[in-house]
């Protein structure tokens, strides 16, 4: 009996040590057993086969996005890959109703970046910038103040037209205006000029009345940027070509003297 009772209480000790360390979580089964002081014993997990093949972790060497959502267009380091990942975009109706996604034309490593508002017609079907009458009227802009439209590069806020040459409707700049950002991330402009108020007000992110804003120079992120009227604009009021001039001309004075400050380093 004295057996009995020692053996008792080293398994209670052991149990208790067992307890300290571990907590209360523990696999347990009562043993048959002829001594009832003794009915728990460890044992190990019973799990059937299937359910053992449903629990392993598989840890794979592959590379997994996870942890990010980016897309792959934000990765890419040129225009032409940008383009690839880009043009057949469906993330608003537009891209339903369009002819061609008009990414945009010219040097992919322009000084200076022309940037509108949407493509109308005729560019929806040759999928190229300013090639209506605006455009006609842009190229004659560009080409006074001794420039051609391969020295810049051209595009807008939305890539496919608006039914109707409507105006852009905000959820369809938020859609496509992240393609814009990433066009002058890979371009690195030094200059900005920005046609219509829907392409200032959309750089600015906020509302601007042309009377007030036009022939200046704005910050847009460290580049300076000056703001006009949009070419279909002049096509309607001739008389505001005179203010397009001194717009560009204003433009021109500056790239100058940014060329000049590279000659002097």
């Amino acid at each position: 009996m004295m057996g009995d009772r020692t053996l008792n209480e080293l398994v209670g000790q052991y149990f208790r040590q067992q307890q300290e360390v571990f907590g209360n979580v523990f696999y347990t089964e009562k043993e048959k057993s002829t001594d009832s002081t003794i009915n728990v014993l460890f044992q190990e997990e019973k799990i059937p086969e299937k359910e053992k093949e449903q629990r392993k972790i598989v840890i794979s060497d592959e590379p997994t996005d996870l942890f990010t959502d980016e897309p792959e267009w934000k990765k890419t380091k040129s225009l032409d890959a940008l383009y690839e990942k880009i043009h057949n975009c469906q993330n608003c109706p537009l891209g339903a109703t369009r002819k061609n996604f008009v990414f945009g034309t010219g040097n992919p490593q322009a000084d200076i970046m022309l940037i509108g508002e949407a493509p109308g017609a005729d560019e929806d079907e040759q999928g190229k910038p300013f090639v209506g009458r605006a455009g006609q009227l842009l190229t004659k802009i560009i080409e006074s103040i001794g420039l051609s439209r391969d020295d810049v590069f051209i595009c807008n806020i939305l890539k496919c037209r608006p039914p109707d040459n409507r105006s852009p409707f905000p959820s369809e700049i938020d859609e496509c205006e992240p393609y814009l950002i990433k066009q002058i991330e890979l371009i690195q402009p030094k200059f900005i000029l920005a046609l219509g108020l829907t392409a200032i007000d959309t750089l600015l992110k906020k509302k601007n009345k042309m009377g007030e804003i036009r022939g200046t120079v704005q910050n847009y992120h460290g580049i300076k940027m000056v703001v006009t009227y949009h070419p279909a604009a002049l096509l309607r009021n001739p008389g505001w070509k005179k203010n397009v001039w001194d717009d560009v001309r204003l433009l021109r004075r500056l790239y100058d003297e940014y060329l000049n400050s590279k000659l002097k380093i």
